[in-house]
């Protein structure tokens, strides 16, 4: 089998019903299959998906998060290639065909993502430079801009996104993998329960001389955040979790600066 599509769904059940039939909509021409991995959700989502024809659905008995959920989907899966795809996306026709076309053609490529649209077609910052304390500075700049709407951010994130390039890393939202490069790196780490599990799959798979490569030619839908949206304090605290794990893994020198700016980020909020 070419692939295999893994979506990682919690409490998100309309949009995951909108991205199965977009996939279904428009048949690959690859041969593959698609598992939904149910985080354990409330609203119906895992009957609604073992609606449609063909789809396997993985039901956890609790919410694990984004990596150990895609992890869960990829070890009972067996394509070739792997697809991590949001729930909150919805993929138009020959895009996923055309990203396993590129990463036949690039053999010294592991890891390809395409460009992501919001539901108004404006483009989503879905790559960039592996994090540092100013590497993240500048990137959640461009995010603020965008969510802002700045005129002069969306023209330069515009202008960004039209480049093919090689990155440190694409989002997980919509990211093609071949599974010896995944298997290679033992999977995501599971220590990231929501985000930065995209950066540092990616930067353990350039650790052993493997590409990471942005292709503007191929775009898909991202409706952002909607699984977050449904618990913004949990999404909050997993966040802070996640951006601790990461900052100890890659970066151990900065996490006594993080942890006291942390603090005093807080002590300020109770004060004002």
């Amino acid at each position: 089998m070419d692939l295999s599509i893994v979506i990682v769904s919690y409490n998100a059940k309309q949009h995951l019903v909108a991205c199965l039939a977009s996939l279904q909509s428009h048949p690959l021409a690859a041969s593959h299959e698609i598992i939904v991995v149910d985080n354990a959700s409330a609203d119906g989502s895992a009957d609604a998906a073992a609606g449609f024809n063909g789809v396997r659905v993985v039901q956890l008995e609790k919410n694990v998060g984004f990596a150990a959920g895609n992890n869960a989907g990829i070890r009972v899966s067996s394509g070739t290639n792997l697809l991590l795809l949001n729930s909150d996306t919805t993929v138009p026709a020959n895009a996923i065909d055309g990203m396993l076309d590129r990463l036949r053609r690039e053999p010294d490529v592991a890891v390809i993502g395409p460009r992501l649209i919001d539901g108004q077609g404006r483009a989503e910052l879905s790559f960039g430079p592996m994090i540092t304390p100013l590497n993240e500075w500048r990137q959640s700049r461009l995010i603020r801009g965008l969510a802002d709407n700045d005129p002069a951010v969306v023209s330069q994130v515009e202008a960004m996104t039209r480049v093919e390039q090689r990155p440190d890393w694409v989002t997980g939202a919509c990211l093609l993998v071949r599974r010896t490069d995944a298997e290679a790196v033992g999977l995501l780490d599971e220590r990231f329960f929501m985000y930065t599990e995209d950066v540092d799959f990616c930067a353990s798979i350039r650790a052993r001389g493997r590409q990471v490569l942005f292709v503007p030619s191929i775009e898909v839908v991202h409706l952002r955040g909607r699984s977050a949206a449904t618990a913004f304090s949990a999404t909050r605290h997993a966040y802070e979790r996640s951006h601790l794990a990461f900052y100890s893994k890659h970066h151990p020198a900065y996490v006594p600066f993080l942890l006291v700016f942390r603090w005093a980020c807080k002590a300020l909020a109770r004060h004002t």
